[in-house]
């Protein structure tokens, strides 16, 4: 038999240039994803952005910053999400209330409509983004719809007119909503160039569209203050049928 050489333990052992060689192979295969899909890598970054609202119609600043929106789109199809097939958000009826009131969904996305009051409710969006009509359903029960196409879709219930809400549908999984300070906070976005969106539901599309810009990002970035004309709110809104709410049917517990 021949004689089994003779492995020292020096010889066993890695070098510490090949550990970290090692390591970060293992972090690689940790951060790809299975069927192809772009998973989230070390050198993603966030984008910090701060949005100031001000009147149209005098320039003066607004005391609440909130509600305006930021997404970023490829400028290169590169990035694909690494989502479920079958991605799906909430939106709540509870206390005669959309809750949340603001929503951003990518793309494809289904949104669910629970109605958790003990009354009837509708919910229809007939004029801008999805158009649909979920009727009435009873307390307890569920409809959904899936927002196959970037807009945004205003939101009211035909029985009570102090519901309303929006959802914003972006060709994008990178985005985010302005608190009341104007704060935007938007992470994981790879190496590339973008196209910066910019929406409030107070502000006209042809300002918005104006706004958009190309941005790149190289590293952790915070953009210049981004000021948006708003209008001043209007009050209330006609019922599916266009026409004015009944006050005597809203008033009743339906």
């Amino acid at each position: 038999m021949l004689p089994i050489p003779r492995i020292t333990w020096a010889r066993r052992l890695l070098s510490f240039s090949d550990m970290r060689r090692l390591a970060q192979i293992c972090l690689l295969l940790t951060l790809t994803t299975v069927g192809g899909s772009r998973a989230y890598s070390a050198e993603d970054f966030t984008l910090t952005a701060e949005v100031k609202l001000v009147r149209s119609d005098t320039k003066q600043p607004l005391k609440d910053y909130s509600r305006s929106v930021l997404w970023l789109v490829p400028v290169e199809d590169r990035f694909k999400p690494a989502t479920s097939a079958d991605p799906h958000a909430r939106m709540l009826q509870k206390d005669k209330r959309f809750e949340p009131d603001l929503l951003i969904i990518p793309v494809g996305t289904y949104v669910d409509f629970p109605n958790l009051d003990p009354w009837f409710h509708n919910v229809f969006s007939l004029f801008r983004g999805k158009r649909f009509d979920l009727g009435l359903y009873q307390a307890g029960a569920q409809r959904s719809v899936r927002f196959d196409q970037a807009g945004v879709s205003y939101l009211f219930c035909n029985i009570h007119p102090e519901m309303s809400a929006v959802i914003v549908a972006v060709d994008s999984q990178w985005y985010g909503a302005s608190d009341a300070s104007g704060k935007i906070r938007i992470s994981n976005i790879p190496r590339g160039k973008y196209v910066l969106h910019v929406w409030h539901e107070n502000s006209s599309p042809e300002l918005l569209a104006s706004m958009q810009r190309v941005i790149e990002i190289t590293d952790n970035r915070v953009l210049s203050p981004i000021t948006v004309a708003v209008q001043p709110q209007t009050q209330g809104h006609k019922n599916k049928y266009g026409k004015d709410y009944d006050p005597d049917v809203f008033k009743q517990e339906y």
